[in-house]
């Protein structure tokens, strides 16, 4: 079950988990790229809960849907990470752009996947991340179809929210960061883009996927795309002054 427009109000989140050994790299990637890889907050080894985003959670079984890496290797995809949940394990939560559709929605400019009931579509781009030892690899976008006359608001609004990806990276022409056709996504649904309206693409919280794919820590959780942890932080306790 993918989370876009579930628990309105409420900010989601990114998830990845690896063991201590390998978390600390992977923070150096997320503090290199804050645009795809916002930090909302790290957990202690072995800890469950998160007394920021959410104190009686428990990560093992709280997301919709999550995804096991070995060796770089996406393997298997689970509902509960209890039974393989280890002692010294951190959990890392990153911002996640579902958070800022609520206040997209609250101006009056659709959401084309929210409207269609389901994921939004994500692409790899042409554009490297600034790499981090092991860690390295593509930022992926998120896209959303907008009219010429809404993308200038959505671009003031969003970019109220940088522990979230803020403000576009990228708006229209597709191609010049390396994405031939968007009707076929790397993760995620294709939404059709009407005539008139260009695609708007923001940094997604995916791109650490595709740092593990190049990293090939031992062993790693994430989300799966589009099955984001819902906290209880309220969307609005994110909202900032404009950062473009």
């Amino acid at each position: 079950m993918q989370t876009s427009g579930l628990a309105p109000g409420f900010a989601q989140a990114n998830l990845v988990i690896l063991p201590s050994e390998d978390a600390g790299e992977f923070l150096r990637f997320c503090e290199l790229n804050p645009k795809p890889c916002p930090l909302l907050e790290v957990t202690e080894p072995g800890q469950v809960s998160l007394p920021r985003l959410a104190m009686n959670a428990d990560l093992r079984t709280d997301l919709p849907m999550y995804r096991v890496w070995r060796s770089g290797q996406f393997t298997d995809e689970v509902t509960n990470i209890s039974e393989i949940w280890q002692d010294n394990f951190v959990s890392v939560l990153i911002g996640c752009s579902f958070t800022f559709e609520e206040a997209l929605i609250e101006a009056g400019i659709p959401v084309r996947h929210i409207e269609l009931g389901c994921n939004v579509p994500m692409y790899r781009t042409n554009i490297d991340c600034k790499p981090a030892g092991r860690f390295h690899g593509p930022l992926v976008v998120s896209m959303r179809p907008l009219n010429p006359s809404d993308t200038s608001r959505a671009v003031q609004i969003t970019s109220q929210f940088p522990d979230v990806h803020g403000a576009p990276i990228h708006i229209g022409t597709p191609e010049e960061i390396g994405i031939t056709d968007l009707h076929s996504p790397d993760f995620g649904d294709a939404v059709p883009v009407a005539p008139g309206e260009q695609p708007v693409f923001w940094a997604c919280g995916v791109t650490p996927q595709a740092a593990l794919v190049a990293a090939k820590p031992e062993f790693a959780i994430t989300h799966s795309p589009g099955c984001m942890f819902v906290s209880d932080l309220k969307d609005e306790s994110l909202r900032r002054s404009p950062q473009l």
